[in-house]
């Protein structure tokens, strides 16, 4: 007898696989997690997060979008020549070797990572992103109908929308970031978070490992001492090194938007330290960081009783009728002024050389920073210093970052927020992070007279301690150097310095940009440098002529200043001059006012 079928068994319960349970259970830890950080920082942060839009340029896009609409044809060829390129992007994964993608070898950084190639979505995710950004980028260049400086901001804010709206900026269409994601469960994820809220509590974005430097500790330690301090600075003289110095010694003028250690980070990046090591009597101003005590702070008070005051102490404690000078960026823009100053006084011999780091007189090229000079801006930033007579050093910080959004914004958007991955330590970060507060009435003015006006290049334009400036008559021997990468003060228009003033004038364009194109130790043995025997007018003749030579432009400035600098001397120790009881040791470098921190 056959034997009955019986009846199928349901399939017996099995319990969650101990894998996916620890993985559910941990997605729903970081959740809850992620839920109670968010709560608790808007609890304790929320009435003191600031409402304010630094850039006020939705009048700009409404103006350019109405004249992009003013021209159809230019607009429909556009879209013409994106359809065709669109088309062959696509062809070109759909069947590959049909066609061939117009941006398939373009390199970008931002998708340097394997998860964008590996992956067809991605690569095409990829590569639609760049070709559309591209004309994007096109579409706003070409429009007709705004003035040069509504296209120039029209053109900054988009590049900003088109950078920020990367598909490597966010996490689900950046493949590192989901690859990261699965493998950690999402705890990098969590880390980011927390990442992102110390940030906005410190009211800045992080991008070094803050507690690898201190100053004075492993940054800003060449050996020496403040010998003279007031209200805007603290003068720092440095030790000797060499058995004999020059005569005459050397006052470096920083930028007081940043602090002075740009030039002195690590021994090996030290341009301080390499200076003194040539045999230079080495003074550097620090300035302080704008509080209540510099509210009527303006650009006399930057020349007078800033770069005036501390080139006097400088000629007192060395006993010499001249000192060589340096402008650093904004300080460099003073010290034309000072410069033009002291000639009108019959005072101009007091410098014997003015050497001018990445500095600006004349802003009818001034670059981006452009963008932020006008009467939107002004009212923003009468806003932001409503209550306080100085501007705080993160909006600025901010701003410059901006300039450069892919580099100093957005990788640390995805590293640090998306990727929570640990601070690296770098010194140059370190600095670059630790901002200080400017005079709400000088930054006001400078921007107003200096960057939209352009005053400090008309004759009489601008009045300085009663002094109306004539850069013209400003016959010091000058030594210029530009960034061939500078995107906050262009090289083509640190040039101009060369058509303002008379007398010996050297030009140098060095490879790279605003920092890195001015701290490059010749031990490093990086970039370049451009020199030539005469200047042209035009800038891009220099450029078209200059000899080109390998590594830092240093040696090339130092072989410039030597035959200026009036034969060796006896070292001159700090605080122990000419004038010692007067200029006595006050503490050692670096000093209180470059360890402020806001």
């Amino acid at each position: 007898m056959a034997e009955m079928p019986t009846e199928p068994k349901a399939p017996e319960s099995k319990a969650p696989e101990p894998q996916a349970l620890q993985q559910f259970q941990q997605w729903t830890d970081l959740a809850g997690r992620s839920q109670q950080l968010m709560m608790e920082f808007w609890a304790k942060e929320h009435d003191t997060m600031p409402a304010t839009d630094p850039l006020g340029m939705m009048a700009t896009w409404q103006r350019a979008t109405a004249a992009a609409l003013a021209d159809p044809k230019k607009l429909l060829d556009l879209q013409a020549r994106y359809m065709t390129d669109a088309m062959a992007l696509w062809q070109s994964f759909v069947t590959p070797g049909t066609a061939k993608s117009p941006v398939a070898e373009v390199k970008d950084k931002r998708f340097a990572g394997e998860g964008w190639q590996q992956a067809p979505a991605f690569d095409f995710l990829r590569q639609s992103y760049l070709l559309t950004s591209s004309y994007v980028l096109e579409a706003t260049a070409g429009i007709d109908g705004l003035d040069a400086k509504e296209k120039a901001r029209a053109n900054f804010l988009v590049k900003q929308f088109v950078d920020a709206m990367s598909p490597s900026n966010f996490a689900l269409t950046n493949p590192e970031v989901l690859k990261k994601t699965a493998e950690s469960g999402g705890s990098n994820l969590l880390k980011g978070l927390e990442h992102l809220l110390d940030d906005l509590k410190a009211g800045r974005m992080r991008m070094t490992d803050e507690d690898a430097f201190e100053v004075g500790r492993n940054v800003a330690i060449t050996p020496g001492k403040v010998v003279f301090e007031n209200r805007l600075f603290q003068l720092i003289q440095y030790a000797p090194t060499t058995e004999t110095v020059l005569t005459t010694p050397l006052l470096i003028f920083p930028p007081w938007i940043n602090k002075f250690y740009i030039l002195d980070l690590t021994a090996e990046k030290s341009f301080i330290r390499w200076a003194v090591e040539q045999g230079l009597t080495v003074f550097v101003v620090s300035w302080k960081s704008a509080d209540a005590t510099t509210a009527d702070v303006t650009l006399d008070h930057y020349v007078g009783e800033g770069q005036l005051t501390a080139l006097d102490a400088v000629l007192e404690i060395c006993g010499t009728p001249s000192a060589h000078t340096i402008g650093y960026c904004v300080a460099g823009t003073t010290l034309a002024a000072t410069l033009a100053v002291l000639q009108a006084r019959g005072q101009a011999g007091k410098v014997a050389t003015a050497t001018f780091f990445t500095a600006q007189v004349d802003m009818s090229e001034c670059g981006d920073l452009g963008v932020f000079v006008d009467d939107a801006t002004m009212s923003t930033l009468a806003k932001l210093t409503a209550d306080k007579p100085w501007l705080d050093g993160r909006n600025m910080a901010m701003t410059f970052n901006m300039l450069r959004s892919n580099d100093l914004i957005w990788s640390y958007v995805v590293n640090n927020y998306l990727m929570g991955r640990d601070y690296f330590p770098f010194d140059l970060l370190y600095w670059n992070s630790d901002a200080t507060n400017v005079p709400a009435l000088w930054h006001r003015s400078y921007l107003e007279d200096i960057y939209r006006d352009n005053l400090l290049v008309v004759p009489g334009g601008i009045t300085v301690l009663g002094v109306p400036i004539d850069l013209g008559t400003v016959s010091t021997p000058s030594y210029i150097q530009g960034g061939k990468e500078d995107h906050i003060a262009p090289a083509r228009s640190a040039y101009k310095l060369t058509s303002h003033f008379t007398g010996d004038k050297r030009f140098v364009l060095a490879g790279s940009g605003h920092i890195a194109g001015v701290v490059n130790p010749p031990s490093l043995k990086k970039y370049q440098y451009w020199t030539s025997e005469t200047l042209p007018a035009r800038f891009d003749d220099f450029v078209a002529g200059a000899l080109e030579t390998k590594g830092s432009w240093w040696p090339d400035w130092i072989a410039w200043l030597t035959p200026r600098s009036g034969g060796m001397t006896a070292p001159r120790l700090p605080g122990e001059g000419r004038a010692q009881g007067k200029y006595a040791a006050i503490e050692d470098a670096p000093g209180r006012y470059v360890k402020e921190r806001i």
